[in-house]
């Protein structure tokens, strides 16, 4: 009988296992594949990893029976308990095929993917199969990062983005991992140009999982990752462009390009805050311990909280 990878979070939220959870997954996630043939140094179910094999970030995802997981998955969303479903899509054999199936299994459902695909009508052809987004994620934003943690060109990635956000406005997101050794400054101008070309821009924090090639390097500084959120908000929400920011000589962002007034307004909700992606994810834990520090929030913060944030951005 067929099974298919689903987080803890997700299944908690289908019925299909019980356990405490503060902060509920509003995307079901579902990872199709086994064991990655790409070699990614940050992840999980990259080739080389020595990480659990049922592992992707700091989830952990047992298998369930397929038929039973769609079925709950399809009550779920009638049921209004999660918004979509996300698939992470591992690059294994018939990976393309597989998806489109899943796809199909799901139709009525709105479903994003996160898939390696090398041309454009791979892309449509998935679209054209009932996916509502295909990710193409970047992860790193620069060239020397992408060489050193994925392999490749990074400029031919950026290319391929590029004219497929153009071809399908909308419709392609790209995950971008902050604390690989990029600066402030290149991420800020990345998420601009990704965002002119209309993508959808996703921020992770660069997670450091036992088993991978980057285990022992540090996550993130909690005070840059708050500024670049708060960069990929303004620019996002049109409010102010990257090239109206101030940067240091070594690429921190110094300043956003508004008055204190206004950038106060611009953050109040604490939307910048939020995990950031495609519509209705909240990406439960993924980047963070439930002891916190919390890099993306799952849920809207409380007024003290967007307070804390803003002062760990330095403002």
């Amino acid at each position: 009988m067929a099974s298919i990878h689903i987080s803890s979070g997700t299944a908690t939220v289908l019925g299909l296992s019980e356990a405490f959870i503060d902060a509920p997954p509003t995307t079901a996630y579902l990872l199709v594949g086994e064991r990655c043939e790409r070699d990614c140094s940050f992840c999980t179910q990259a080739r080389s990893s020595r990480a659990p094999a049922q592992a992707l970030s700091r989830v952990i995802w047992p298998p369930h029976e397929e038929k039973k997981t769609f079925s709950a998955l399809k009550e779920a969303y009638q049921s209004d308990k999660i918004q979509r479903a996300c698939l992470q899509v591992t690059v294994s054999p018939g990976y393309l095929s597989h998806t489109q199936k899943i796809i199909a299994q799901l139709q009525g459902i709105p479903i994003s993917a996160s898939v390696v695909v090398s041309h454009l009508d791979q892309v449509a052809q998935l679209l054209d199969s009932g996916l509502e987004i295909v990710g193409l994620s970047l992860d790193a934003a620069n060239e020397e990062v992408y060489r050193r943690v994925k392999g490749g060109d990074f400029h031919q990635a950026l290319a391929f983005i590029e004219e497929a956000s153009q071809r399908f406005p909308g419709r392609i997101a790209t995950h971008l991992i902050v604390g690989l050794g990029e600066t402030e400054e290149e991420m800020a101008r990345l998420i601009q140009r990704l965002h002119d070309w209309g993508g959808i821009v996703a921020l992770f924090a660069f997670t450091p999982n036992p088993g991978t090639a980057l285990e022992d390097q540090p996550a993130p500084p909690l005070s840059s990752y708050r500024r670049i959120q708060i960069a990929r908000h303004l620019i996002v929400e049109g409010l102010v462009r990257a090239e109206e920011f101030a940067f240091s000589p070594e690429g921190h962002i110094l300043r956003f390009g508004l008055d204190k007034d206004e950038l106060s307004e611009a953050l109040k909700g604490g939307r910048a805050f939020q995990t950031s992606g495609c519509p209705g994810c909240n990406r439960p834990y993924y980047n963070e311990r439930p002891g916190g520090p919390l890099y993306n929030y799952p849920r809207p913060l409380t007024p003290a909280e967007v307070q804390q944030a803003k002062q760990e951005a330095g403002l």
